[in-house]
């Protein structure tokens, strides 16, 4: 018997009251809700990269192979300055709350046996779009709680799938400790299979459960994340091509990924649901450069020297340079998007308010909306006004906080500023996208302006800006 429960001709009473005495949560299929063709709302698909570079990705001129990536943006809504966060767990988070992850004092990737976690209260997309009515499942990484009691049914999704650290052994299915981490519906299973191919078999299968929508499916995949270990089948395209072998595992990694992408575009095809479905796809930071472990997965991995490619911009992930943040990106909907190349700036914290408009929902939803939610105001914006080229977003103010770092983009210009020591670095990204020129000692007061805008975003972490300051020698 499956472990999903799912609508059947059995009618909605029995998922109803499972779900009910499950998780505590209303019915997902509120009366008198109607399919998306009749409604004009669309299912909704979210795919994410793991590490995949600027440069990764065929559009973009890569010496990788991504035809179905290559496709979506040709007949969609190419994103050419699209903003997440320099690491994975605090995009994550980004991605399903529409505020600065640092509210959440979420500031890296969850590591170890960490029981650092997104509170369970937290009104999420999924909690806002069930509330609409949508089926939701997360197939893949999880990585905002490393335990089952905080998996993603705590947050909003009715199914999940896949795995709950930030890394995992493409065949094992281990945490680089060792520790399990595999799971269906946030309890610890066990598969035979790679990670790419098994998250493909799910994804389409939840399609084919929930066909008559509307639905939410968030992909979030494992590769080209390490470690690297890809069947010969997608390895072999590269051998006369691409002389590293870990850049050639990437490659082949991605275009792997690729694949599953076109696989699930064609189950929605082949299910007439293409047109009905709206399909966004984003890294969820900037390529690494390399990897190595000793002990990680019991030493069974060699150095991977060379993995990602940001070029042309600087930097790597971890850092807050333009390599770090800004990341490949695209939407498509075919029935209401057509082909065109976004050039301003948009955040992976305005992807929550759009969704949720585009579901028939208030673009700025209430948190008193969900019983007990945890949050505050979204910081992220409805930018469906900018996807159709209605009108531009105008000047945007952007935040990150790492361990280490502080950046703040104002309009065109960028500051990142030292933890430790204070010191700030200035960068004209319209004159200069790369960040090869430094303006800080040329511009004192347009960094003490930029300043003063910072400490207005610190005011709303835990601690707040007094707290910082006192941090500082």
């Amino acid at each position: 018997m499956r472990p999903w429960i799912g609508r059947s001709r059995l009618g909605y009473v029995l998922p109803f009251l499972l779900a009910w005495a499950v998780t505590g949560c209303p019915d997902r299929y509120p009366r008198g809700e109607q399919s998306p063709a009749r409604t004009g709302r669309p299912n909704i698909v979210v795919f994410v990269s793991d590490d995949l570079g600027f440069n990764d990705i065929g559009y973009h001129n890569s010496e990788i192979d991504t035809p179905n990536l290559d496709r979506l943006a040709r007949t969609g809504v190419r994103l050419e300055q699209f903003y997440v966060c320099p690491t994975c767990s605090p995009t994550r988070a980004a991605l399903l709350t529409g505020r600065n992850p640092s509210r959440y004092d979420i500031l890296g990737p969850i590591a170890g046996r960490s029981r650092q976690a997104l509170p369970q209260a937290t009104a999420t997309l999924a909690t806002r779009l069930r509330q609409l009515g949508y089926a939701t499942a997360i197939v893949g990484k999880w990585h905002l709680g490393l335990r089952p009691e905080v998996g993603p049914r705590k947050y909003g999704f009715d199914y999940s799938y896949g795995y709950l650290h930030g890394q995992v052994d493409p065949y094992t299915h281990r945490y680089k400790t060792g520790d399990r981490t595999w799971h269906r519906n946030d309890e610890f299973i066990d598969e035979q299979g790679h990670v790419t191919d098994l998250l493909a078999r799910e994804a389409a299968a939840f399609i084919e459960r929930e066909r008559s929508g509307p639905f939410f499916l968030y992909v979030p995949f494992s590769v080209p994340h390490t470690p690297l270990d890809e069947p010969q089948r997608w390895t072999r395209p590269y051998a006369e091509r691409i002389g590293n072998k870990w850049r050639r595992q990437f490659a082949a990694s991605v275009t792997h990924m690729d694949d599953v992408i076109g696989q699930v575009c064609a189950t929605l095809a082949r299910l007439g649901l293409q047109d009905d479905t709206l399909i966004l796809f984003h890294s969820d930071n900037g390529g690494q450069q390399s990897w190595s472990s000793k002990t990680n997965y019991e030493g069974r991995y060699p150095a991977h020297d060379q993995l990602g490619d940001n070029r042309p911009l600087r930097g790597w992930k971890g850092e807050l340079y333009e390599g770090g943040i800004r990341v490949p990106a695209l939407v498509n909907w075919p029935k209401r998007l057509g082909p065109r190349t976004v050039k301003d700036v948009i955040s992976v914290l305005d992807v929550l308010p759009t969704l949720v408009a585009v579901a028939g929902g208030q673009d700025r939803p209430q948190v008193q909306g969900v019983p007990g939610a945890v949050g505050g105001a979204l910081e992220g914006m409805n930018v469906w006004p900018v996807l159709t080229g209605e009108h531009s977003p105008g000047q945007r103010v952007l935040y990150w906080k790492t361990g280490g770092q502080y950046a703040l983009r104002a309009g065109d210009w960028k500051l990142i500023q030292n933890r430790q020591s204070g010191g700030c670095e200035l960068f004209n990204l319209a004159d200069d996208p790369y960040e090869k020129n430094d303006l800080a000692g040329d511009q004192p007061e347009r960094v003490q302006q930029l300043l003063e805008q910072l400490r207005h975003q610190q005011a709303g972490d835990p601690g707040g800006a007094a707290a910082e300051a006192m941090r500082r020698p």
